[in-house]
């Protein structure tokens, strides 16, 4: 089974060329599970991401319905297997959810994938610690012999506390086939895309971070159990248009990994 994650960028800039980009990286990995965060609600392009790939499967998360936010994004995940169950957890600060599908395989088993968009604070934070293990909690309902896999826009690196805790009870499928994280995965070029974007980033990095470096981190992860072994796994999404070089399909990378069930 193939899965991707990433965070596709709810506020609309440049969508009409980003999209065509991010399209075209989905379909040449042909993946069964896409789990997409910041899907915007106003254009509902979960919808018309699942269209262009003619998956047939979809459950969107949005905030208002689950936490009652009017934050203007929300979570969605596209499967070309059937969905038995789905379900969607309120954790609490910034607006976060997180979701679930469980779908039946072609092998007549059954899988959860879960989704999530963490809180976002630079380094660790004691509330995204709070709603990672409310996440932790949520999928532990499930038998002992289930495989699971949860993905996401974590917005931590791995050295907080919060990827640490994660990692108590999962494996991160990057880590695992490649021995460390990637060496980030956040931000791209997208948000220099105007020369005027990129001087005021360039000064404001300067006189607040006191470097002219830009800060690049590793946020998005996919995390499997006991019960999966990874094939493969890629950091995508990575490269920008041939005719742009800051026009990305989002702000951040995308991961995709290939697993496989084993009986333990």
């Amino acid at each position: 089974m193939k899965i991707i994650t990433i965070n596709i960028l709810f506020k609309l800039d440049y969508w009409s060329q980003r999209r065509e980009l991010l399209i075209a990286g989905i379909k040449a990995e042909n993946p069964d599970i896409v789990a997409l965060q910041e899907v915007s609600l106003s254009e509902d392009t979960a919808a018309w991401i699942a269209e262009q790939l003619n998956i047939p499967h979809i459950y969107k998360a949005v905030p208002k319905e689950v936490c009652n936010s009017d934050l203007p994004f929300g979570l969605a995940i596209l499967s070309r297997y059937p969905i038995e169950k789905t379900a969607a957890l309120n954790l609490e600060h910034q607006g976060r959810i997180a979701q679930y599908v469980q779908v039946k395989l072609d092998d007549n088993k059954s899988i959860v994938i879960c989704n999530g968009h963490y809180y976002w604070y630079p380094g660790s934070h004691k509330k995204r610690n709070k709603q990672i293990q409310m996440m932790l909690n949520w999928l532990s309902e499930f038998s002992d012999t289930m495989p699971i896999i949860s993905v996401g826009d974590f917005n931590g690196t791995p050295e907080t506390s919060g990827i640490k805790l994660m990692k108590e009870k999962y494996q991160s499928a990057y880590q695992v086939f490649h021995g460390t994280e990637p060496e980030y995965t956040c931000p791209t070029m997208l948000d220099q895309i105007s020369w005027k974007k990129r001087f005021r980033q360039f000064w404001r990095t300067l006189i607040f971070n006191k470097t002219w470096k830009r800060w690049k981190g590793t946020l998005d992860y996919i995390f499997i159990n006991q019960h999966l072994q990874v094939k493969n796994c890629r950091v995508i999404f990575n490269q920008p248009a041939e005719n742009n070089r800051y026009l990305y399909p989002s702000d951040h990378f995308g991961i995709v990994a290939d697993l496989e069930i084993v009986d333990n």
